[in-house]
């Protein structure tokens, strides 16, 4: 007897949701077209660039953090989905139009457009028990979505996939005495672009990937920054007009800014780039079975799926990873899951897996804000994925380029964008003139 095909739904419309998109119109045997739900007026989430700040015409916060003049730190030998490259006349470290164009082409490609419903808010996502006709008990999920115009609809879905990204909530860490700043405090999702610094002072707090970026065009446009960070001293000289210091630790009285080893500046701006929180106000967590915190979303089988409801997938949920390939692994997996082709362990052996697995990060001195973070652990990941579910693994060139350019990062934060490189094999990579 034929099985009834299922019904998707997909949470926005960024690279993760174009993704499962793709991978549920491959397969017309298992599932009906999906249904992705998008708040804006227009694909490619963080990617799709919205120059004002703060809240929209509409009541809505800006989604994206995107700045003017991003470039990508990954080249898109890496960080294109591996069925689909970009355009190989470009160069490999691209301005963000370039990715969103990519990501258009990737939505035209697929005709993923027709089953994108934009300018819709989820407003929450229910699980609901059904019977089956053998008495055995399945989940199936209410969506209620809000359009532009107000009009609210209640859908059932066999599986949601969460793809709302988690780099649009602002992390700003509690500063004793902020208050007592008399200068201009932003978050890096309010940052567009560096000519109103100009002369200026700035605090950078935080030295990762957008605050190193960051602090690097305010100091082309002339500002003087102090990047004020708890990682290891740099090991490259920084270019001129940037300082480093220790972390922030308060704002006194009057004003200035005191750093953990007794110094104090003054400063214009405190520009604050200090990451994201996940939130998910469509979600109930305890319903769920989840402990949603800033940094943390947990318990998470293999990263994607609580083990009480194994048709509820957060794709992309994890940092430091290579994102487009990341998502194309999680998306496979996840559908063999919902087709049977993967059976899944009993919940309460997913349940103690992950909080072992997350234990033994403890007990390795990993802070608990850093638990989703892969870096190395993404390739075994992935490579654990693809067999499991039994898709082609990624070409190890993906992790021999992507290991090859976070070292030319490292050494050469001003200039490794000046490179370009060439896929020659599934396994090798050449650096082009």
């Amino acid at each position: 007897m034929r099985t009834a095909l299922q019904r998707v739904a997909v949470v926005g419309a960024g690279a993760a949701g174009l993704c499962v998109a793709r991978h549920v119109l491959s397969r017309p045997d298992s599932f009906t077209p999906p249904v992705l739900f998008e708040l804006a007026a227009n694909i490619g989430g963080t990617w799709c660039y919205e120059e004002r700040v703060g809240t929209l015409a509409n009541g809505r916060p800006v989604h994206s953090s995107m700045y003017r003049d991003l470039r990508t730190n990954l080249p898109k030998e890496v960080m294109m989905f591996p069925d689909f490259p970009f355009d190989p006349n470009l160069n490999s470290f691209l301005p963000h139009q370039e990715v969103q164009c990519y990501l258009e082409r990737y939505c035209h490609h697929h005709n993923i457009r027709p089953h994108i419903r934009f300018n819709t808010a989820v407003e929450h996502v229910k699980p609901v028990a059904m019977k089956k006709s053998t008495e055995e008990e399945r989940t199936t999920w209410e969506v209620r979505s809000c359009d532009s115009s107000g009009h609210q609809e209640t859908e059932t879905f066999d599986s949601v996939f969460v793809c709302s990204g988690h780099y649009s909530d602002p992390l700003v860490p509690d500063v004793p005495g902020i208050r007592f700043f008399k200068g201009t405090a932003l978050h890096s999702h309010d940052y567009r672009f560096a000519e109103p610094f100009s002369g200026q002072t700035v605090v950078v707090l935080g030295a990762r990937a957008s605050g190193l970026d960051i602090s690097m065009e305010l100091a082309r446009a002339g500002a003087k920054v102090t990047l004020s960070h708890a990682l290891p001293r740099f090991t490259f000289p920084l270019p001129t007009g940037i300082q480093e210091a220790h972390p922030v630790v308060a704002v006194q009285e009057d004003g200035s800014i005191c750093f953990q080893d007794g110094s104090v500046a003054d400063a214009d701006f405190l520009l604050f780039c200090t990451g994201y929180k996940f939130q998910y106000p469509f979600l109930d967590a305890a319903q769920l079975g989840l402990e949603i915190q800033d940094h943390l979303v947990a318990p998470l089988y293999r990263f994607l799926m609580p083990p009480a409801f194994p048709s509820l997938f957060f794709i992309g949920i994890c940092k430091f990873i290579c994102p487009f390939p990341n998502f194309h692994c999680q998306v496979q997996f996840a559908l063999a899951v919902l087709d049977g082709s993967v059976r899944l362990p009993p919940q309460a052996q997913m349940e103690s897996e992950v909080w072992q697995e997350l234990r033994e990060k403890a007990d390795r001195g990993v802070e608990q804000r850093h638990l989703l973070m892969m870096e190395q652990d993404q390739w075994e990941y992935c490579q654990a994925l693809a067999h499991v579910a039994g898709f082609p693994p990624l070409p190890p060139v993906v992790r021999s380029l992507y290991e090859e350019v976070l070292h030319q990062r490292r050494i050469h934060p001003e200039n490794y964008r000046r490179l370009n490189y060439r896929l020659s094999s599934e396994s090798q990579w050449e650096l082009v003139d």
